[in-house]
Formats: C-alpha cells, sequence, structure tokens
C-alpha cells in the first residue's frame, strides 16, 4: 500500500470515528431523552447524510487545494506563511487533493452500502449503551457509598470533625440556649438534635 492509500485508509477511519460519535449522539438524544424505541431504521437516514456530509467536506477540501495548487504554480519567491505555496509544493498539493478526493469517494460508497450503513449504526448504538452503563454505574457507587466503602473517607475525617465543632455544635448549642430562654419565636430554623449525619459524618464519629 502506497503513501496515498494509506493517509486515504486513515482519513476514511477518522470519518468514521466522527460519524460513529454523531450517530451515538442522536441515539442518545432519541432513545433516551425522547423515550423513543431504538430501531436501526429510524436511523438510517441520518447516517447517510452524516458520511455524505464528511464527504462533502474532503470534496471541499480537495477544491481548495487544487486552487492553491493553480496559485502556486510558477511561483519559486520565498513564501510570506505557511499557506503561501510556491511551484516546489506543486507535488505535495497534488498528493494531498488525491488524498482528499479518495476518502470523499470511499465515504460516498459506504453511505450508499446499506450493510455499511447499518453496521455503523449498530457500532454506534453499542457505544450510547455502553455510556448509559457507565453512568449508571457512576451513579449507584456515589448514591449507594458507605462511609467504609469511600476511599477519601479517612483522609477527610479531620476536616469534616473541624467543621463539625467549629459550624454544627455551637449552631446546636445556640438553638439550645434559646429554647431555654424561651425564645422560641427567634429560634433560627435549625434541627434540635443532629440528624443522623451532621456535614456529611456519621454522628458516631463523635463518640471516637
Amino acid at each position: 500500500m502506497g503513501k496515498t492509500a494509506e493517509a486515504i485508509a486513515e482519513g476514511v477511519s477518522i470519518a468514521s470515528a466522527a460519524a460513529r460519535l454523531a450517530i451515538r449522539n442522536r441515539i442518545l438524544v432519541e432513545t433516551i431523552a425522547h423515550d423513543e424505541p431504538f430501531e436501526v431504521t429510524a436511523f438510517t437516514p441520518f447516517a447517510h447524510d452524516t458520511l455524505i456530509g464528511l464527504a462533502e467536506e474532503q470534496e471541499q477540501a480537495a477544491d481548495l487545494v487544487k486552487r492553491q495548487r493553480k496559485k502556486a504554480w510558477g511561483k519559486f519567491t520565498d513564501p510570506d506563511g505557511t499557506h503561501d505555496y510556491r511551484d516546489r509544493d506543486m507535488r505535495n498539493l497534488r498528493r494531498r487533493r488525491r488524498q482528499y478526493a479518495g476518502v470523499a469517494h470511499a465515504l460516498r460508497r459506504m453511505a450508499d452500502d446499506p450493510h455499511v450503513v447499518r453496521t455503523l449504526i449498530e457500532q454506534s448504538r453499542d457505544a450510547a449503551w455502553g455510556d448509559v452503563e457507565a453512568n449508571l454505574q457512576r451513579r449507584l457507587r456515589v448514591e449507594g457509598m458507605r462511609p467504609e466503602l469511600d476511599p477519601d473517607y479517612d483522609r477527610m475525617r479531620a476536616a469534616r470533625m473541624q467543621s463539625i465543632r467549629l459550624v454544627d455544635l455551637p449552631r446546636l448549642a445556640a438553638h439550645k440556649r434559646h429554647q431555654d430562654e424561651g425564645e422560641t419565636d427567634a429560634a433560627p430554623a435549625e434541627p434540635v438534635a443532629p440528624s443522623p449525619r451532621v456535614s456529611g459524618v456519621d454522628v458516631s464519629e463523635l463518640e471516637s
């Protein structure tokens, strides 16, 4: 495989990844946010149009390089910038244009192949479900976390205890004084006793 063919294959691979990302996002929106059932056929037009759109981008890039090549022909002076090409750049520009055109042609063939489009949608669906599963697992870990399972629990215990001593306990003591003095109308809207967890700490920590 020559350098041009390798570049085309790499370009197709990158474009395919971009297409899968776009289709994955569409699946997430349609099936989860809008609570719609997943059907491959429902995403076929979007997948086809996505590939065509990527092909058109490559064709536009090829046209730009063609114009740059024409502009560079016969120029032998020093360039003024990165994209100020000269006659010595003609060969590279010609190769680059073939690469862009080759990627565009491959993407259009993919868009016209129902099997390729279906495979692309199924891969995007698997990626979307993987994202959902990972998010659910993270949420379950957070909501179901117990102190003894929290890897940062011991490290942050001192800070939490200081917060209780400097904030929660003085607040509770002030509230108790208001009650003892009969000034219940002026008492702040604070609980009379600490809840099972104060400032994110088990009350049992106060006994240790």
